[in-house]
């Protein structure tokens, strides 16, 4: 599989991340089979980009993608994970999380400090078992900027120039303030969650153009916006950005697919091609639970979608004019 290097750094991802939310419990609880099922699934088709965070089934995740990784030969993956949430254990006293479907051991506690993205990268090493993380992100810091600005930043300088990581950046939705993480400090790579996608071309506007800029690699995630890109038709009910889809959002992903049907594409392998044609973009992050969600992943990146495709979706008002179309 093709590898990128984020930004000015010696760290190279797959062009293909296996995202590590789905091996926390979202939406629906999974077992640990099934999870090491996926990773192995993901690792023998070539995947060597693994991402993770703490918050992700409060720890769960982290656990299980070291379950694998620890086990493989350390040059060969690249691994990253995130800070600004401490967990702290807690009596769980038969709850479940909030966010994911597992007992409620520990609480999140928000530290975008010096001292708290340390032990968070502390706690992280040991739940994985691993030596080193490859790329650290400041994660959901959307309501916790300014902090996360000024404090957090600064602590993950402090760590790449130690050579704890090797590349630093943040993990958000919102592209205006990751446009601003990218004008004022100095960060390799940022990932984008939701905002270049074929239902949403926001990170056109300014987040692309800087990060071009700059030198700044983009890892685009979530780009099935939660579920309405993620199947040949979107149901009834289908979900964008963890919310039912609003009725002109399903018939516009209905329009993509009729126009996809027509060359030959399903939606889903057009949304995975469409992020990596902008030349800022290293890679797509997406998240996998089973084995076979994997393979079909795989089977879509390596899918032809013919130049024609775009065209049409740009002749349709469906593609955004500054998009790039062409690999």
């Amino acid at each position: 599989m093709k590898r990128n290097r984020l930004g000015r750094t010696a760290v190279e991802v797959t062009e293909l991340g296996f995202g590590g939310g789905p091996l926390g419990g979202l939406f629906e609880p999974l077992d640990d089979t099934t999870a090491a099922g996926a990773l192995r699934e993901a690792w023998d088709g070539g995947i060597r980009y693994f991402d993770t965070s703490p918050h992700y089934g409060i720890g769960h995740s982290e656990r299980r993608v070291g379950e694998l990784l620890r086990t493989m030969p350390r040059g060969e993956f690249t691994l990253s994970t995130k800070v600004g949430r401490l967990l702290v254990p807690q009596d769980p006293a038969g709850r479940k999380d909030e966010s994911f479907e597992v007992p409620a051991t520990h609480r999140r506690v928000w530290d975008f400090s010096r001292d708290g993205i340390r032990r968070s990268v502390e706690d992280s090493l040991t739940r994985m078992g691993v030596d080193r993380i490859d790329v650290l992100f400041l994660h959901d810091a959307e309501s916790h900027f300014e902090t996360a600005l000024r404090d957090g930043c600064p602590a993950l300088a402090e760590l790449r120039a130690e050579g704890v990581v090797g590349a630093i950046g943040a993990g958000m939705y919102h592209p205006g303030m990751l446009t601003r993480l990218v004008e004022e400090t100095n960060v390799d790579v940022v990932m984008l969650s939701g905002r270049y996608t074929l239902l949403d071309h926001s990170a056109l506007d300014d987040l692309l153009p800087a990060c071009a800029a700059r030198d700044v690699s983009v890892l685009a995630a979530s780009v099935f916006n939660s579920g309405l890109l993620a199947t040949p038709r979107p149901a009834p009910g289908a979900h964008f950005d963890y919310a039912p889809a609003s009725q002109a959002l399903l018939q516009r992903a209905h329009r993509i697919a009729d126009i996809c049907e027509t060359h030959g594409v399903t939606l889903p392998q057009a949304a995975m091609a469409f992020p990596l044609l902008h030349p800022t973009i290293a890679g797509i992050v997406v998240g996998m639970r089973a084995a076979e969600e994997v393979r079909s992943n795989m089977a879509s990146l390596t899918t032809n979608v013919p130049q024609p495709l775009w065209d049409d979706l740009r002749t349709d008002g469906l593609l955004d004019e500054r998009a790039p179309t062409k690999g």
